[in-house]
């Protein structure tokens, strides 16, 4: 393997799992904001949310 082609598939590699964490992340974010919006549909309310009296 030239090194070229090992500097190329380090950078691929890295590109990948980066790209990988991302989507993870932005799932991950969307499913907990799904869980949010049904727990608040139910009445349950969030702590850190401002109470309206």
């Amino acid at each position: 393997m030239t090194h070229f082609a090992y500097v190329l598939a380090a950078y691929l590699a890295t590109a990948a799992t980066v790209a990988g964490l991302v989507l993870w992340v932005w799932l991950d974010g969307r499913a907990r904001r799904r869980e949010l919006a049904e727990l608040e549909a139910a009445g349950i309310r969030r702590r850190s949310a401002a109470e309206t009296k």
